[in-house]
């Protein structure tokens, strides 16, 4: 089992995320590159909210070839191109996200590859070693 570090030395999280997470020794490692709110079919909807969800799924479908899921995420880092996308992808992550949750960065950046994205999303997933 993980377990979460948030020391009471400290300021608690901002937001639904923990400080840190501790996975045990037997644990196999995924970590999965930036995915982008991009459809099989090279879509891109204008809402960030909606690529939020397609960067999870996408994400989803990468932790599955190795026989996990959105429960196993430790890590994530994400980037949105403005602050008032940071709700949008919030939400989402939030609803999505195990509990406790996992440990977690957000940053606003310039930009992506095509000026549609407006966030990418990169995790790290931890799951018992299969014997």
């Amino acid at each position: 089992m993980n377990k979460t570090l948030n020391p009471n030395s400290m300021r608690a999280p901002f937001a639904r995320y923990s400080h840190g997470v501790e996975v045990p020794a037997g644990h196999r490692f995924v970590f999965a590159s930036g995915q982008l709110g991009v459809a099989p079919d090279d879509s891109v909807p204008d809402d960030v909210g909606a690529q939020a969800e397609l960067c999870f799924a996408n994400i989803s479908a990468v932790l599955a070839e190795a026989g996990m899921g959105i429960a196993d995420i430790v890590r994530i880092n994400a980037y949105v191109t403005d602050r008032v996308h940071m709700r949008g992808y919030m939400d989402v992550r939030d609803r999505l996200v195990a509990d406790p949750p996992p440990a977690s960065t957000l940053m606003i950046v310039g930009g992506f590859t095509r000026p549609e994205f407006k966030v990418e999303i990169e995790v790290v997933a931890a799951a018992a070693a299969e014997n």
